[in-house]
């Protein structure tokens, strides 16, 4: 039997490739392919309900980059496919990225057209990263993407991400909590995300633990005991029930310190309501409700449009796998090679050529107010967005932030939207206006490209 190691490695990440980008390495390799090519990331369009992409991991991802090798042993491995030649695999012993990479900053709200990254270096070398980049790119900007929405839909209150259990694997689980604290949720209930991305981890109790206590309330007591300031989980039986006999322990033992409570099923709002009464008129104002269960930014809309007093949420599957926009059409395309600009013209999938640059202009509110996509070397009024973070294969020193200063930068981009952004109902027009030049190098490497 094969062993299974329950992990990607992070030393094997070099054969996180497809085999057509190791094929067409060995071809350019054949050819003496070996001039500079400009590979762009970005997408088309906006998945359906979403009025930009939070764009993630972009920057994050060039220490992979930095990193990536191929040892002895992935040697052996390719050479039992029996398609490579060994000269060519004692290339690959050798490779080591030699280019540049371009990112937007991490945490930076995107449109259409809009390169996320540029990555530039000798062709048979960018395009070993095709898929790596993309994969580790496409996870994050499509789970920042539906947090932040989560975190409109709750008007400033705290939204916890419980999504672990039903993510798509442990690497996903364990990434997207970067992704959350960048989109700016509050907390995890991912013990070890939580740890490694400096972000607060939060939980109460599963119904497991009420039913397995001789009772309801013995399960409160351990709680409280154990953790003061407890949040209690109040639906396993009947929860105004619950809220009742919580008040009268409480009533009876004020040394008793209970932060909150949980409702996970049933009308929440209706619940919501009716136990924000029963623990205001017994004077215990200071508890508050925490609802989870199937929840998603519509969900949560609805429930604070009817009122209902909550005070923070718990966010499951709906935020682990992006449930209504799970996949982003990323499109990773050679925009210039040999200093020649290249494009697709397939239908649907024309590209502009060459490299780029993304200057966003914001008004005197601090709001976005035009974005441009130029060529690298033109000069707009606003902010150039794309900035170098890799040299000759080496991060940059001081390009890439600590995490916490990308969070609050994060942040401010955030609040740069304009409110119609924010709006968790499809936009019909986005910011972005392409330069003249890059309209006229499509028209005229379209010209060559038929003429040809």
């Amino acid at each position: 039997m094969l062993k299974q190691p329950p992990l990607v490695r992070e030393g094997d990440l070099s054969l996180m490739v497809d085999l057509y980008e190791l094929a067409m390495a060995q071809a350019y390799w054949a050819e003496g392919m070996d001039d500079t090519a400009v590979f762009s990331l970005f997408f088309r369009a906006l998945p359906d309900n979403r009025n930009f992409v939070l764009a993630c991991g972009q920057r994050s991802v060039v220490s992979i980059i930095e990193s990536l090798r191929f040892t002895d042993e992935h040697i052996e491995r390719l050479a039992s496919l029996d398609r490579f030649r060994p000269e060519f695999l004692d290339w690959l012993r050798g490779f080591r990225f030699s280019g540049s990479v371009y990112a937007v900053p991490e945490g930076t709200p995107l449109f259409p057209q809009e390169p996320l990254l540029e990555i530039e270096g000798p062709i048979a070398e960018v395009q070993l990263l095709e898929s790596l980049v993309m994969n580790y790119v496409h996870l994050e900007s499509v789970l920042a993407s539906k947090a932040v929405r989560l975190t409109f839909a709750a008007q400033g209150r705290p939204v916890v991400d419980f999504g672990l259990r039903r993510t798509h694997g442990l690497d996903a689980a364990h990434r997207a909590v970067r992704a959350y604290r960048l989109a700016g949720l509050t907390g995890t209930s991912n013990i070890l995300a939580g740890l490694d991305f400096n972000m607060p981890v939060y939980g109460t109790m599963a119904h497991s633990f009420v039913q397995a206590c001789k009772d309801e309330q013995a399960a409160f007591r351990v709680y409280a005991d154990l953790y003061p300031g407890t949040t209690l989980l109040v639906d396993t039986y009947d929860t105004r029930t619950a809220v009742r006999a919580i008040i009268a322990w409480l009533k009876s033992n004020p040394e008793v310190s209970i932060g909150g409570i949980r409702l996970d099923s049933g009308d929440l709002a209706a619940e919501a309501t009716d136990c924000r009464t029963m623990l205001d008129e017994a004077g215990l104002t200071d508890i508050k409700i925490m609802a989870s269960g199937g929840l998603d930014e519509y969900g949560i809309a609805e429930l604070l449009s009817s009122a209902a007093p909550i005070d923070g949420f718990g966010v499951g599957s709906a935020i682990g796998v992006s449930n209504d926009a799970p996949a982003l059409e990323l499109a990773f395309k050679l925009t210039e090679y040999g200093s020649l600009p290249r494009m697709k013209n397939s239908p649907g999938k024309q590209s502009f050529p060459g490299p780029k640059q993304i200057y966003r202009r914001l008004g005197p509110d601090g709001e976005i107010v035009q974005d441009v996509v130029s060529g690298r070397d033109e000069v707009y009024d606003g902010t150039p967005l794309l900035k170098p973070v890799m040299k000759q294969g080496r991060i940059i020193e001081g390009a890439i932030e600590p995490l916490d200063d990308q969070v609050r930068n994060a942040s401010e981009a955030i609040a740069s939207l304009p409110e119609r952004f924010r709006s968790l109902a499809p936009i019909s027009k986005v910011p972005v206006e392409i330069s003249d030049f890059l309209k006229a190098l499509q028209r005229d490497t379209l010209e060559k490209i038929r003429s040809a």
